[in-house]
C-alpha cells in the first residue's frame, strides 16, 4: 500500500514540475522584453540584472533539491513494494497453473464416469418406454381374454359391452400394433355369432312365452285376487267368469295357430334385415309381444271388462321415464362422436347451394355475412348444425313414445320440454365439460368452443318454437316450461374461458423455462432474450384469435397473461437456487421487462383504458429502477409513504436481490480492495443490507 502512495507522490510532483515550466516559460517571455528595456534604455541595467537572474537561479536550484529530497525515499519504497508483488505473482502464477493441471486430471474421471451414466440413463429410458408400452397394451389383451370368457360362458350382452369399450377406449391405444389390426378384424365375426345366437334364444324365448301363456295369465289372475279383498259372491262370479274364459282360451286355439304361422313368416323376413343391429331385435320382440297381446287380450263381442287402468298409465309413465333415460345415454355417446369429429375451425361456404344447406340445418341469421362475397365462412364451426340437429331428433324419438300415452296436446308439449331440459342441462352439459378439460384441446379449439356455445344458445328460442309446432300448440296458450339452454351453454362458456386462461399461463410458463440468463454477466448483451421475444409474438398471435370472443373475456385474458408473466420473471429473480446476478444480468433482466412493457402499452387487445395493461408490471419495474439507479436513500427514506417512488418494492424482495448481489462483488471483483470505487460500493451494499434488514425484522415483529 505505501509503494502505492509513494508512486502517487511522485506523480504529483513531476505535475508540479511541468507546471513550473509552464510558468518559466511564461517568465521567459516577459524576461525578454525586460532584457530588451535594459539595453535599449539603462547604462547599469545589465549588471543588476544578472545580479538579479543569479539570485533567482538559486532560489529555483534550492526548491528543487527540496522537492527531490522529499520524494526521493517514496520512489524507492514504491519501486522496492514493486519488486515484491512481482515475486507474489510469480508463485500465483505457478500455483495457479498447478491447481489447472490437477483440475484436467479429476476431470477426465468425471467425464467417464458422466458418459457411463448417459448410457445408463439412456437405457433406463428405453427400458421405461418397453414398460409403458407393456402396461399399455396389457388392459387391451385382459378386456379381450374377458371377451373370449364371456362367449365362452354365453353372457352375450356382457360380451357386447366388452367388445364397445375395446374399440371406443382400449384400441385407440395400440392401434399401430399388429395383433390389435387382427382383434379389429375378428370383432364383426363375434358380433355375427352373437347376433345369430340372441336370435335363436329370442325366438325361443317367444315360442316358450307362447306355449305358456295360458299358466302366465293363470298366475297374473290369482296375484291379481290376492292383492284385492273380495267378498265371497264376488268370488263366485269370479269362479264363473274364470269358466268362461277357459272355454273362451279353448276356442281361440285355431287363432294362436294361425298367429303362430304369421310369427314363422315375420321371423323369415326380419332374417333379411340388417346384421347386428339392435333395432332389428326390438322391432321384432316388440310386434311379436303386440301379436300375441292383441290375440290375448281381444274380448268376445259380448264382453267389456270395467277393471281400471290408472296403475298401467303409471307404468307407463314410469317406462317412459326410463325410455328417456335410454335416450339420454345414447344421445350422450352421439354428442361425444360429434365432438370428436369436428375440426373446431369456422365452417368454410364457397357458393350458394353451400350456404343454403347449412342454414337449412341451423337457424343462423347474419345480415353482414350475407352481404359478403363468396367465399366467405361461418363463424361456428361443424360441430353446431349437427348439434342442432341432433336436438330436434331427440325431441322426435321421445314425442314417438308420449304420443301413445293418449294425453292431451299441451301435457305431451311439457313432457318433451322437460326431456330437452335434461337433455340440455345434463347430457350435452356434461359433454361440453368433458370436452372443455381433455388436454388435447388448445386455445384455438377452446376459442372455437365459445363461440359455438354462444350460437346454441341463441338457437334454443327456434327449438322452442319446434316443440310447440310438433305439438300443434298455440303460441298464446303455452304456459309451460322454458328451455335451460341459457344455463348451460353460460356454464360452458365459463369453463370455456377458465381453461383459456389456465392454458394460457401453462404456456408463459414454458416459454419462460426457456430463459438461459447468465447471471454473472459483466455487460448486458444489448438486445432482449430470444425466448421472451418468442413469446411476445406467440401472445401476439393468440391475442388475435381471441378478436372472435367478447371483449371483456379476452381482456381478462390479456391482463391474467401479463399478470402471470411478470410474477414468473419476478419469481425467477428471487429463485432461491439463484445464489448470485451481476449488474450486468440485472440489466439484460431489465431490457427483458421493457420489451414486456412495450408490448402491454402497445393495445394487444382493445378495450384497455390507459396504461392499465402496464401495471401488470408496475411491482417489477419499480424493483428493476431502484436497483438499475441505485436509489436507495430515496427508498429508505419514503418508505412507506403513499407518494413513495418505490411504493411497491417489498423490503424482503430487496433485501434477498441485494444479498445476491452483495455475493457477486465480493467472489468476483478479487482485487475490489484495492480500488477505493469499489471498496464504496461494497460498504454502501452492506449499510443498505443491515438498513433492509432491520426494516424487515421490525415489520415481522409488528406483524
Amino acid at each position: 500500500m505505501n509503494y502505492l502512495l509513494s508512486f502517487c507522490y511522485m506523480i504529483d510532483a513531476v505535475l508540479g514540475l511541468r507546471i513550473q515550466q509552464e510558468t518559466k516559460q511564461t517568465q521567459t517571455l516577459s524576461f525578454l522584453y525586460t532584457f530588451r528595456s535594459v539595453y535599449d534604455d539603462q547604462p547599469n541595467a545589465h549588471k543588476k540584472f544578472m545580479e538579479k537572474l543569479d539570485a533567482c537561479i538559486r532560489n529555483h536550484d534550492k526548491e528543487i533539491e527540496k522537492m527531490c529530497n522529499f520524494h526521493h525515499q517514496g520512489f524507492v519504497d514504491a519501486i522496492t513494494e514493486l519488486l515484491k508483488v512481482r515475486t507474489d505473482a510469480e508463485k500465483l502464477k505457478v500455483q495457479v497453473t498447478d491447481t489447472n493441471r490437477r483440475f484436467q486430471d479429476a476431470g477426465k474421471e468425471v467425464i467417464v464416469h458422466t458418459e457411463d451414466i448417459i448410457r445408463c440413463r439412456i437405457q433406463q429410458r428405453n427400458i421405461t418406454t418397453v414398460v409403458e408400452k407393456l402396461q399399455l397394451c396389457l388392459p387391451v389383451l385382459e378386456m379381450y381374454s374377458k371377451l373370449k370368457e364371456q362367449m365362452s360362458a354365453k353372457r352375450y350382452y356382457s360380451a357386447l359391452k366388452t367388445m364397445e369399450q375395446l374399440e371406443n377406449v382400449y384400441f385407440p391405444w395400440v392401434s399401430q400394433y399388429r395383433f390389435c389390426q387382427l382383434m379389429i378384424e375378428n370383432l364383426p365375426k363375434l358380433r355375427e355369432d352373437i347376433k345369430e345366437i340372441s336370435m335363436s334364444d329370442l325366438k325361443d324365448f317367444l315360442e316358450s312365452i307362447r306355449k305358456h301363456s295360458d299358466k302366465i295369465g293363470e298366475t297374473a289372475m290369482k296375484q291379481a285376487q290376492h292383492q284385492k279383498t273380495f267378498n265371497v259372491s264376488l268370488q263366485k262370479k269370479n269362479k264363473m267368469k274364470f269358466g268362461k274364459n277357459m272355454y273362451i282360451n279353448h276356442d281361440r286355439i285355431p287363432e294362436e295357430r294361425s298367429e303362430t304361422v304369421l310369427k314363422h313368416s315375420l321371423e323369415e323376413e326380419d332374417e333379411n334385415e340388417e346384421e347386428g343391429d339392435e333395432e332389428t331385435f326390438e322391432n321384432y320382440y316388440r310386434k311379436q309381444r303386440k301379436k300375441q297381446a292383441r290375440l290375448v287380450l281381444q274380448p268376445q263381442s259380448n264382453m267389456g271388462y270395467g277393471f281400471p287402468v290408472n296403475r298401467l298409465f303409471d307404468l307407463l309413465f314410469e317406462i317412459r321415464d326410463q325410455y328417456n333415460e335410454t335416450l339420454l345415454k345414447k344421445w350422450a355417446g352421439v354428442f361425444r362422436d360429434i365432438f370428436e369429429e369436428d375440426n373446431y375451425s369456422p365452417i368454410p361456404i364457397v357458393n350458394e347451394e353451400e350456404y343454403k344447406i347449412v342454414i337449412s340445418k341451423f337457424p343462423f341469421q347474419d345480415p353482414d355475412l350475407e352481404k359478403q362475397s363468396f367465399p366467405k365462412k361461418f363463424p361456428m364451426s361443424q360441430s353446431v348444425p349437427h348439434i342442432y340437429i341432433q336436438v330436434k331428433e331427440f325431441i322426435y324419438a321421445s314425442l314417438k313414445f308420449s304420443e301413445s300415452l293418449h294425453r292431451s296436446s299441451t301435457e305431451i308439449d311439457d313432457m318433451l320440454r322437460k326431456s330437452t331440459n335434461l337433455l340440455l342441462t345434463r347430457t350435452l352439459s356434461s359433454c361440453l365439460l368433458n370436452l372443455i378439460r381433455k388436454p388435447h384441446i388448445g386455445l384455438t379449439e377452446l376459442v372455437q368452443i365459445i363461440i359455438n356455445t354462444t350460437h346454441l344458445e341463441q338457437a334454443c328460442k327456434y327449438l322452442e318454437d319446434f316443440i310447440t309446432n310438433i305439438t300443434n300448440i298455440s303460441q298464446e296458450t303455452v304456459h309451460t316450461t322454458r328451455l335451460y339452454g341459457l344455463s348451460t351453454f353460460k356454464d360452458a362458456r365459463h369453463a370455456a374461458e377458465g381453461e383459456i386462461y389456465t392454458k394460457l399461463n401453462q404456456k408463459i410458463d414454458e416459454f419462460v423455462q426457456l430463459a438461459d440468463y447468465d447471471w454473472t454477466m459483466s455487460e448486458p448483451d444489448g438486445r432482449a432474450s430470444g425466448y421472451l421475444m418468442d413469446l411476445i409474438n406467440f401472445l401476439r398471435s393468440i391475442f388475435q384469435v381471441f378478436t372472435h370472443l367478447p371483449g371483456k373475456v379476452a381482456q381478462t385474458a390479456c391482463m391474467s397473461a401479463c399478470q402471470h408473466l411478470s410474477t414468473s420473471l419476478t419469481q425467477m429473480l428471487l429463485d432461491s437456487e439463484l445464489k448470485q446476478i451481476s449488474m450486468g444480468a440485472v440489466q439484460q433482466f431489465n431490457l427483458d421487462v421493457i420489451q414486456c412493457e412495450l408490448f402491454a402499452s402497445s393495445e394487444p387487445v382493445p378495450g384497455f383504458q390507459g396504461d392499465t395493461l402496464q401495471l401488470a408490471f408496475i411491482d417489477l419495474r419499480q424493483l428493476l429502477d431502484l436497483f438499475m439507479v441505485w436509489d436507495w436513500s430515496t427508498y429508505l427514506a419514503d418508505y412507506g409513504q403513499p407518494a413513495s417512488k418505490y411504493l411497491r418494492v417489498n423490503p424482503n424482495t430487496a433485501l434477498t436481490l441485494l444479498e445476491k448481489m452483495k455475493d457477486t462483488s465480493k467472489k468476483n471483483n478479487i482485487f475490489a480492495q484495492f480500488r477505493k470505487n469499489d471498496r464504496d460500493k461494497q460498504k454502501l451494499i452492506e449499510t443498505v443490507v443491515k438498513q433492509l434488514r432491520s426494516l424487515v425484522n421490525g415489520m415481522s415483529q409488528h406483524a
